[in-house]
């Protein structure tokens, strides 16, 4: 019986894992009961299990036979600090918290996987099961890393999936080289002087100066970054008063960046602190950038990309398996895991489903089995059984 054939027997029982962890979302950094949950679910398959790595991190090892290779299969664990808007039996029951990216469908995923190796250890070394707390901007993977992940946990190489909306169930799609974008957030504050609403000139406006930063900022993209560089700059907070009558302060401009290399992102950061200090300065007011790396760029090794891509082409058949998926600007920490080790992450089909991030975004459980099976067969592809240790 082939791994996926194992695996999707027990889709019902995957399933009501991923649901129960649907309804008991938590946000990054506190998923004390999702790794609790994880941490008994491997203690019962007879799994080594380490809790607390990085925080409310959790690794499995399993090891078979003498082999001295080592994988590492990493998932995440988090949610998202949002109202669902779906009416299903397992809907979230924190209020303000949901599982919008699929972190639940994750986490099971490699529970499954890891089910089902433990089982039959059909494989000749060691796979350790990461289990990663805080990748929504939290800095989990840092923390594990932190932690002594790869010293007390040695990969030779790592690898991990996410949902894809849109792909269909079944599907597979990856790319070597850079696959997702780095990530860093802002703030800016701008100093004015406060005064009256009604007597403007006694003051100096930084909600006004605010403004006129926002709109400049734009220009940085547009005329400053080379054409061949692709990049995104968002502003998606504005903050600044508490009253109709009163000229503040202080206000704030807060949002995201999004870049594929080292100069890409250079460029932004130089350029939001010369173009913000520059405007309010001919305002009258004055400006700080607070600019902060939160994702390296996720950069898929060729040989880890090509490798996890065989193992899909196996299960679904090369027609199924797009190795050329275009790069997104959505951001990824486990990129931190693979500037210290070898990997690929790609993406498996979530099907007709909204997209993650949203309300009424809920993974769907037939992708369980595709995404399961997928890592074990990574497994036993990549340490066979037939090795000598």
């Amino acid at each position: 019986m082939t791994a996926f054939d194992a695996i999707a027997r027990r889709r019902d029982e995957l399933a009501a894992i991923r649901q129960d962890i649907h309804a008991h979302p938590e946000l990054g950094m506190e998923e004390h009961r999702t790794a609790e949950l994880v941490a008994r679910k491997l203690e019962e398959w007879g799994i080594e299990v380490h809790r607390g790595v990085g925080g409310t991190g959790v690794v499995g090892v399993l090891r078979s036979g003498n082999g001295e290779a080592a994988i590492g299969l990493r998932a995440d664990m988090d949610a998202l600090p949002m109202e669902e808007a779906n009416d299903l039996p397992y809907r979230s029951t924190a209020p303000g918290r949901m599982h919008a990216c699929g972190h639940d469908g994750h986490t099971t995923m490699l529970l499954g996987a890891a089910q089902y190796l433990a089982e039959t250890r059909a494989f000749n070394g060691t796979v350790n099961f990461i289990f990663q707390p805080g990748e929504e901007g939290c800095g989990g993977a840092l923390a594990m890393l932190k932690d002594g992940l790869f010293e007390r946990f040695p990969c030779g190489q790592v690898f991990a999936m996410h949902n894809r909306p849109g792909l269909p169930v079944g599907e597979y799609a990856i790319r070597s080289g850079p696959t997702a974008a780095g990530g860093a957030f802002f703030d800016i504050t701008v100093e004015g002087k406060g005064s009256h609403g009604a007597r403007p000139e006694a003051g100096v406006d930084p909600v006004l100066a605010a403004c006129h930063i926002a709109t400049a900022l734009q220009s940085i993209v547009a005329r400053n970054m080379p054409p061949m560089e692709t990049a995104v700059l968002s502003i998606t907070k504005v903050t600044g008063g508490d009253a109709y009558n009163v000229i503040p302060q202080t206000a704030k401009l807060s949002g995201t960046a999004r870049f594929f290399s080292a100069r890409a992102r250079g460029l932004l950061e130089e350029g939001m602190k010369r173009v913000a200090e520059g405007v309010a300065a001919g305002l009258g007011a004055t400006a700080s950038v607070d600019f902060r790396l939160i994702f390296a760029p996720t950069i898929n090794a060729p040989e880890q990309t090509e490798r996890f891509a065989a193992a899909a082409a196996e299960i679904v058949g090369e027609a199924k398996v797009d190795r050329t998926k275009a790069p997104g600007m959505g951001s990824e920490d486990f990129s931190f895991m693979m500037e210290r080790v070898p990997g690929a992450y790609l993406h498996v089909g979530n099907g007709d489903s909204a997209t993650v991030h949203n309300q009424h975004y809920n993974f769907n459980d037939a992708a369980i089995p595709y995404g399961a099976a997928l890592l074990a067969r990574l497994v036993e592809r990549e340490l066979p059984k037939g090795a000598q240790g």
